[in-house]
This record gives C-alpha cells, structure tokens and sequence, in this order.
C-alpha cells in the first residue's frame, strides 16, 4: 500500500480560520524555526502574551504584523473576540514570551475555546523550557510531572507541595528568583533536604547552568549568593517503597476518613487530627478546620 504525502508547500501553506500555536526561543534566536517565521510572517495577526516583546522578536527577524495582546488578565474578554475573528476565515498565530503557548500560560483557555467552537488548531513545535531542562537534568525522564508554578496563596501551596509527596516520577516547576529560596525552603520542608534537583537556568543562553545538587545544597549554595533569571526546577521522584506505605495509602483518602481511621484505631479526636495532618504535610489546624467544617 503506498500512503501518500504532503509536499513541503501543501504541509507549510496558512490556512484561513486557522488557530498556530507558534513556539519561539527561549533564549537562543537561532531556535526560530522556517516554518515558525513563515506562519508570523503570513498570518492574519498575531495573539501575543505581551505585544512589546513580541515585537522585538519579529523586529530581529523583519517582520510586520498586526497584534493584539492576549494574557492572564485579559483571556476571559479576548479570548471570545480571538475565536470570533478565526470562525470569520482569520488565521492567528498564538505566541507567549519565550517557548510553547499552552504550558504554564493562558494558551490552553484558547485553545480550549477553539475546540468548542469547532475552530481548527495546529501546532508549530519548537522550544520548550520544562523538557530542555529535563532532557539536561541527568534525572530520569521517563516519566515525569509538570508542575508549573506552585500557588502563592498558602493554603493551596501548601496543599500543591502535599500532594508532590506522592510522585514518584521526575517533577519539573518554574520559578522566579525573587522566590527562589521560598520555595527551596518549603521544598526542603515537604520532601526533605536529601531530595535531589537540577536548578536550570539561563537555557540556550550564554550563561546557561545547570547546577546539579540536592534541595540542602541549593539552599546552602543561596544563602550566599542571589538567585539571577527565570529557573526550570527539576526534582527527583520519592522513593515508591515509601510512596506505598501505609501513611501515603491513607493520604488518599478523604480528610474526614483519615481522621476516622486514627479514631477507630483507638486514638482521641485532637490525636487523631495531629496524625492525619503530620502524614498529609499540612499543619493541624487547617486539618481541624476542614473536619470540623465538613462535619457540620
């Protein structure tokens, strides 16, 4: 049987009505691919997570097009005119500031959108910072958890790093440095400081570096020295002995069914609490708080 194939013109010619999720550098402009500059240079206009920098992007490469600005705060209203402009015939090329539109940004509300209203998406791959750091990382990456950015509020952060004690796959965050050692704080308080990480930052860039360590050594090493650019964390799984133990089987369960088991086991209520939050990872009183709460 013989299959036939696209010529480079049919696979490579925009098509209207269309929705490009379009992968730029994250560090390195060599790493715009052809086919990335045909579709900006073609498209009806460009959705782009911050405008000014987009435009810097398409300056170097001599390139015009008309743009919008399509971000966090503004997706709920914008979005709706972007697939509205698509169902018209439009075609829009969709970039964030550095790397693939849809991870860890408001790419994925769009394309969403686009789905359900029948409105075509195709994607222009290229860089990627989550999987540059991984593939560099020297952990395993046969499978592996993308996080993106903890919560900052503190009862979802704390909760988010709870549940990370459960992985044991290879986990991948981002982080910003003003953070940086927050987070290595709580990371060394939730999975200890004996857990393994790569901190990648600076990728494809000229001072890329990646520091190869344990969570303690990344703390010692920033007690002294300032955390500079954006930072791909890349952090070893638990050991799945442990993540099979009884305490990990138990934090499965809902809250109020992991406090009843303690109480059937013999233990007072306030106990029973204090073990369940200590297995959870999260401090007593919210425990006590969301018990108390479910029971009313």
């Amino acid at each position: 049987m013989k299959y036939k194939t696209a010529s480079s013109e049919e696979k490579n010619a925009i098509e209207g009505g269309t929705l490009y999720l379009v992968a730029t550098p994250i560090g390195n402009l060599a790493d715009l691919s052809e086919r990335a500059i045909k579709v900006l240079s073609e498209v009806d206009f460009i959705a782009a997570e911050d405008t000014r920098n987009t435009g810097k992007l398409l300056s170097c490469i001599g390139i015009s097009r008309p743009m919008i600005s399509y971000y966090e705060h503004n997706k709920r209203e914008r979005g709706p005119v972007i697939v509205e402009r698509l169902a018209s015939g439009e075609s829009c090329a969709l970039v964030s500031d550095a790397g693939t539109p849809a991870i860890s940004d408001p790419g994925e509300d769009l394309v969403r959108l686009c789905a359900e209203a029948g409105v075509n998406v195709t994607s222009v791959p290229g860089c990627c910072a989550a999987i540059t750091a991984l593939t560099l990382s020297g952990l395993p990456t046969a499978r592996f958890a993308f996080e993106g950015f903890l919560p900052v509020d503190n009862r979802p952060r704390r909760e988010r790093l709870a549940a990370l004690k459960k992985h044991t796959e290879t986990m991948i965050l981002y982080e910003a440095p003003h953070k940086l050692r927050t987070t290595l704080a709580d990371l060394a308080a939730t999975l200890g400081e004996d857990r393994p990480i790569a901190l990648c930052r600076e990728l494809t860039k000229r001072n890329e570096e990646i520091f190869r360590t344990t969570v303690g050594g990344a703390i010692e090493r920033y007690k002294s020295e300032d955390p500079r650019g954006e930072y791909v964390l890349i952090l070893g799984g638990g050991d799945r002995a442990a993540e099979q133990s009884p305490a990990a089987a138990l934090c499965l369960l809902p809250p109020c069914e992991h406090v009843a088991y303690y109480e059937k086991a013999g233990m007072k209520r306030m106990d029973a609490i204090k073990a369940a939050a200590k297995d959870r990872g999260i401090p007593k009183n919210d425990l006590y708080r969301e018990v108390n709460t479910k029971n009313q």
